[in-house]
């Protein structure tokens, strides 16, 4: 692993410095390639043109060194960028192509940044974007990047530089003063049964119902189950049909439908299930004044 790691980085060595000797363009020649490949499909073009701005892409991926990232997966990322730029560059527009495709290098590569800086996601939105790569950049203009904890005139601040609402700003705050920690890591100071360390995925709340929650739950539904079916026998035949295709189906039936299955007008239907539900109703009711009169007899 470690010999595969160096063999990298020496191929990584090696592809910069021969970007960085790749000759710059002048502003017609750039023209020529850029139209060649725009109304022609010119390969060739498109690499000595690709070729030309790598130390762009070199030199925007360097900037961004202080996520911690390796240099290589950057300068990868702003290739990807730049490919896209030469992709969708319109040489008509009159402007130059480093300038163009500035702007997909350095939008490739924070994207990829928000991607894996953290195995949590960082930034979805715009507001989140511009704090995350913003943040440490105004702490320092104010002063306030030596602290453990921004001030709240500092978060005021930043809020209203960047436009964002102050919870953002806390969030992102928060957020980067955090670094990720396995779940399987030690606790520091903490041990399990026999001694044993504790580890943090020891230390996360089970939402999950308990054996005896779930014994009563299911006790409880039983009861309620039993309920129901000793109270649908105080129902005639057609009320029961009414109920159990309006009230116990997935897809209940219409009155409409039910009155002309029944011979009965849709007005019918609708009186004689409501008598029904008044007998469920009072059936259930019944139910429960024995369940605590027994309750009461204990």
């Amino acid at each position: 692993m470690a010999t595969s790691a160096v063999s990298s980085q020496g191929s990584d060595r090696r592809f910069i410095r021969t970007a960085m000797k790749a000759p710059l363009l002048e502003a017609d020649h750039e023209l020529n390639l850029a139209r060649a490949w725009h109304e022609h499909q010119d390969e060739d073009a498109l690499h000595e043109l690709t070729s030309a701005y790598m130390r762009l892409v070199i030199a925007m991926a360097a900037k961004f060194r202080v996520y911690g990232l390796p240099m290589g997966d950057l300068v990868q990322e702003g290739n990807v960028g730049l490919m896209q730029a030469a992709q969708r560059f319109d040489p008509e527009r009159g402007v130059r192509f480093s300038t163009y495709a500035s702007w997909w290098i350095r939008s490739s590569i924070q994207d990829y940044i928000l991607r894996n800086w953290s195995i949590v996601r960082t930034g979805t939105t715009a507001a989140q974007k511009s704090l995350f790569f913003n943040l440490r950049r105004l702490r320092a203009l104010i002063n306030d990047g030596g602290r453990a904890s921004m001030t709240p005139e500092g978060r005021d601040f930043i809020a209203d530089k960047l436009r964002v609402p102050l919870r953002d700003v806390e969030a992102m705050e928060s957020r980067l003063s955090a670094s990720d920690r396995s779940l399987n890591a030690t606790v520091p100071g903490a041990e399990g049964g026999e001694g044993a360390s504790m580890e943090w995925q020891d230390m996360l709340a089970d939402d999950r119902p308990d054996p005896e929650d779930q014994t009563r739950e299911a006790h409880d539904a039983e009861v309620r189950r039993r309920w129901l079916a000793r109270a649908l026998e105080t129902l005639n035949e057609r009320e029961l049909f009414i109920i159990k295709r309006r009230r116990l189906s997935e897809d209940g039936q219409t009155l409409e439908a039910l009155g002309e299955q029944l011979g009965i007008s849709k007005e019918r239907v609708r009186q004689v299930e409501h008598q029904a539900l008044n007998k469920l109703r009072a059936a259930l009711l019944k139910e429960t004044d024995d369940m605590e009169s027994m309750l009461e007899d204990d």
